[in-house]
């Protein structure tokens, strides 16, 4: 291997971090504001985008016309009551109400029409990342494929503030520079040397805000992703509530989270001494500001150059420049949550089109939509190619029979499953599979959705008509009678997974057979938490419906509801027999 070695043209990594953030904010700007792909937004929507950012534009542009034109208004006023002169004092007041009430009307405007802009914006980049995250079941793919961490939280905390505090960094910045250029150049007219001055302060004032910010976007970058870590870490927690009690781990979780809040401390009290630095850089910034036109401008009046008003307008334009200056620092501060919010998004949806893509070289299952189930010299190996499941597969599952696989723990008897699914595809062969319609998985872990009783039970066709006096009998043949009674009513939501037991779950996952009649029905131990009793019952509806069906399991009961099993071996090997043959070479060993 060769040492590493400094390229003469390597690229500073300020650089390299800057250029990255552009990348990353045009992967995220592009998509909404100027789409280039065939299939992105509509054209309309893209221009009406466009056309309320002109419009906030044009209000920042009048908010910031109206504040110069107050100054010299304010001037004409202070000098007609230093004149004494009643008709201009009166002139000059009035004119200064209308123009403060524009201004008020104009703020509350611009601030509406951003919001607005923002909320549309973040409609639309949450259903494009959600579109990405289950396009080609990129979100089960990224759990074998860890790109990135904590998927879930960048989803749903993270793409709100990207579009709220973006618009509102650029929309800011736009405001207070403009308003730091036009305050400027009044100074400039009234005296060249608060000009000059307000120059260089700027951008020395600049450079220190930027090497703050630069330090503020490090500690915020690790504070978002320990905070991700620590929600996960509690989440975790609740969804193992049980194992955790059954194991007595209260003070092993305990630590763990505290470990992990504790990293959460570390990195808080760094950063409020760095903000700290800048609180104390901003108001003393503030405070020098606002001196500089009395030191200059005052010594002007007191020497007759110039009149009171311009002293009262230099120094109303000195306070606005600063307030703006400030603004503008802390938005700079604020811009470093935003380049990790983009920085994490970004990374996640790369991440997600990564899993969605096969690599050329490798090679796949081929898959088949036909009537049947059945598999062709399919050698299946796990998703990153590094071990062989099963080898040379040739199998035919007789329709309206039922086929068994059995074998040791880890041998890929539900890896079968996932290839038949379309789920796992990394091998050789072809899986002819019926159509997605027509086949039904029950895993051993129902999948209990987020919804109502009915739900539950048409899913996952939630669009399916069912009369109610159907669902009850379809309740009753899993012995789940006593469900309606506990809920109240079919269309009741509530938590089913603390309400139900695991084998009160699998018999309602098993009801959604009864309900749907699919022509092909995979099961994954999906009876394993029943008594012998309702795994009898169900699999005997089961084999009366006459479907094709392939069971996974362990339990010497399930054989007499099968007319055939696979076996699978350790050297990745199988044996396909009937069920009387296996049982009787069972008895001989």
């Amino acid at each position: 291997m060769q040492s590493p070695s400094v390229s003469q043209n390597s690229v500073n990594p300020s650089e390299e971090n800057t250029r990255q953030f552009l990348d990353s904010l045009k992967a995220i700007l592009q998509p909404y504001w100027y789409p280039t792909e065939s299939n992105g937004r509509v054209f309309s929507e893209v221009i009406k985008s466009w056309v309320m950012l002109f419009f906030l534009l044009l209000l920042i542009i009048g908010l910031v016309g109206f504040t110069s034109f107050n100054s010299f208004v304010l001037r004409e006023l202070l000098d007609a009551i230093q004149a004494k002169n009643m008709a201009d004092f009166r002139m000059s007041l009035s004119i200064y109400g209308g123009s403060l009430l524009t201004i008020t009307l104009l703020t509350g405007l611009s601030k509406f029409v951003r919001k607005k802009i923002a909320l549309n914006w973040y409609e639309w980049l949450n259903d494009y990342s959600f579109q990405k995250y289950f396009s080609d079941r990129a979100y089960y793919k990224i759990n074998f494929n860890p790109i990135v961490d904590n998927p879930d939280q960048r989803l749903s905390q993270e793409i709100e503030p990207i579009a709220r505090t973006t618009l509102s960094f650029f929309a800011t910045s736009f405001q207070r520079i403009l308003e730091m250029i036009v305050f400027s150049v009044i100074l400039w007219q009234i005296s060249m040397s608060v000009g000059i001055i307000l120059i260089i302060y700027t951008v020395i004032g600049n450079l220190i805000a930027l090497y703050l910010s630069q330090e503020l976007n490090k500690i915020t970058e690790e504070e978002l992703e320990l905070e991700a870590n620590y929600s996960y870490a509690v989440t975790h927690i609740r969804n193992h509530a049980e194992s955790i009690a059954f194991f007595r781990g209260e003070k092993e979780e305990l630590n763990r989270i505290k470990n992990k809040f504790r990293l959460i401390l570390k990195n808080s009290l760094q950063k409020i001494n760095w903000e700290r630095n800048k609180e104390f850089f901003e108001r003393a910034y503030e405070a020098m500001i606002q001196i500089f036109p009395y030191l200059i401008v005052a010594p002007l009046y007191i020497q007759g150059e110039i009149d009171f008003g311009k002293v009262s307008q230099a120094s109303f334009l000195s306070i606005y420049f600063a307030d703006a200056l400030a603004t503008l620092i802390k938005e700079f501060a604020e811009s470093g949550k935003v380049s990790n919010y983009i920085d994490r998004l970004v990374s996640l949806t790369e991440g997600l089109e990564l899993v969605s893509q096969q690599s050329e070289d490798k090679s796949v299952i081929k898959t088949r939509e036909e009537n049947r189930i059945s598999f062709k010299n399919v050698t299946l190996e796990t998703p990153n190619y590094q071990k062989v499941i099963v080898k040379d597969l040739n199998l035919e599952v007789e329709p309206k029979k039922g086929l068994l696989i059995i074998g040791p723990s880890g041998r890929g008897k539900s890896s079968l499953l996932r290839a038949i699914a379309g789920l796992w595809s990394a091998g050789t062969g072809t899986v002819i599979r019926p159509q997605p319609d027509d086949i039904l998985f029950l895993p051993q872990r129902p999948y209990i959705i987020l919804g109502t009783l009915r739900e539950q039970l048409v899913y996952p066709n939630l669009n399916r008509e069912v009369s109610t006096e159907e669902l009850e009998k379809v309740l009753k043949k899993v012995n789940l009678g006593d469900v309606l009674t506990r809920v109240g009513s079919f269309d009741e939501e509530v938590n089913w997974e603390n309400i139900l037991s695991l084998g009160e779950q699998q018999r309602l996952a098993f009801a959604r057979i009864l309900v749907s009649h699919p022509h092909f029905i995979i099961l994954d131990e999906a009876t394993s938490a029943l008594d012998i009793n309702n795994e009898d019952n169900l699999y005997q509806q089961l084999e009366n419906s006459k479907t094709t069906f392939i069971s996974v399991g362990h339990r010497e009961s399930l054989f007499q509801y099968h007319q055939s099993v696979l076996e699978l071996s350790q050297d990745s090997d199988w044996k396909l027999m009937t069920v009387e043959d296996y049982q009787l070479q069972k008895n001989r060993i």
